[in-house]
Protein backbone atom coordinates (compact mmCIF):
# COMPACT_ATOMS: atom_id res chain seq x y z
CA UNK A 1 0.00 0.00 0.00
CA UNK A 2 3.07 2.30 -0.37
CA UNK A 3 3.16 2.75 -3.93
CA UNK A 4 1.04 5.72 -5.53
CA UNK A 5 0.06 6.62 -9.15
CA UNK A 6 -1.04 10.14 -10.36
CA UNK A 7 -3.02 10.95 -13.37
CA UNK A 8 -4.86 13.91 -14.60
CA UNK A 9 -8.45 14.13 -16.43
CA UNK A 10 -11.21 16.10 -16.53
CA UNK A 11 -14.65 15.32 -15.32
CA UNK A 12 -18.40 17.34 -16.02
CA UNK A 13 -19.99 18.76 -13.22
CA UNK A 14 -22.60 21.08 -13.38
CA UNK A 15 -21.57 22.91 -16.94
CA UNK A 16 -18.16 23.27 -15.87
CA UNK A 17 -15.00 20.85 -16.54
CA UNK A 18 -13.14 20.21 -13.72
CA UNK A 19 -9.33 19.48 -13.27
CA UNK A 20 -8.96 16.28 -10.68
CA UNK A 21 -5.36 15.87 -9.79
CA UNK A 22 -6.19 12.19 -8.29
CA UNK A 23 -3.86 9.85 -6.60
CA UNK A 24 -4.75 6.13 -6.81
CA UNK A 25 -3.64 3.86 -3.29
CA UNK A 26 -2.48 0.29 -4.39
CA UNK A 27 -1.97 -3.54 -2.85
CA UNK A 28 1.31 -5.39 -2.55
CA UNK A 29 -0.53 -6.63 -6.01
CA UNK A 30 -0.91 -3.49 -7.86
CA UNK A 31 -4.75 -3.47 -7.77
CA UNK A 32 -6.32 0.08 -7.32
CA UNK A 33 -7.68 0.21 -3.36
CA UNK A 34 -8.74 3.86 -2.59
CA UNK A 35 -8.19 7.66 -4.57
CA UNK A 36 -6.59 10.41 -2.68
CA UNK A 37 -8.20 13.70 -4.46
CA UNK A 38 -7.62 17.42 -3.37
CA UNK A 39 -9.86 18.50 -0.56
CA UNK A 40 -11.35 21.92 -2.74
CA UNK A 41 -12.22 18.74 -5.29
CA UNK A 42 -13.82 16.86 -2.66
CA UNK A 43 -15.87 19.69 -1.72
CA UNK A 44 -17.07 20.82 -5.02
CA UNK A 45 -18.05 17.42 -6.02
CA UNK A 46 -19.91 17.26 -2.84
CA UNK A 47 -21.53 20.85 -3.06
CA UNK A 48 -22.47 19.88 -6.93
CA UNK A 49 -24.27 15.96 -5.25
CA UNK A 50 -25.81 17.79 -2.68
CA UNK A 51 -27.14 20.50 -5.70
CA UNK A 52 -28.04 17.77 -7.49
CA UNK A 53 -30.04 15.60 -4.81
CA UNK A 54 -32.03 19.11 -3.57
CA UNK A 55 -33.37 19.36 -7.47
CA UNK A 56 -34.25 15.79 -7.30
CA UNK A 57 -36.39 16.94 -3.96
CA UNK A 58 -37.87 19.91 -5.46
CA UNK A 59 -38.87 17.71 -8.52
CA UNK A 60 -40.60 15.27 -6.85
CA UNK A 61 -42.67 17.46 -4.77
CA UNK A 62 -43.36 20.24 -6.89
CA UNK A 63 -47.61 19.13 -7.20
CA UNK A 64 -47.50 19.21 -3.36
CA UNK A 65 -49.61 21.70 -1.52
CA UNK A 66 -47.00 24.11 0.40
CA UNK A 67 -48.11 23.81 4.29
CA UNK A 68 -49.26 27.11 5.64
CA UNK A 69 -47.42 28.92 8.54
CA UNK A 70 -49.41 27.76 11.08
CA UNK A 71 -49.61 23.86 9.78
CA UNK A 72 -46.03 23.87 9.77
CA UNK A 73 -45.85 24.99 12.95
CA UNK A 74 -48.09 22.44 14.45
CA UNK A 75 -46.57 19.99 12.07
CA UNK A 76 -42.64 20.23 13.05
CA UNK A 77 -43.34 21.42 16.55
CA UNK A 78 -45.16 18.34 17.08
CA UNK A 79 -41.56 16.24 15.60
CA UNK A 80 -39.52 18.70 17.82
CA UNK A 81 -41.27 17.47 20.87
CA UNK A 82 -41.21 13.76 19.65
Amino acid sequence: MQLWRYKQYNELTGGVMLKIAEKYIVDNKNRKIAVQIPIETYNRIEEVLEDYALGQYIHEVKDEKPLTIAEAKKFYGKRIRS
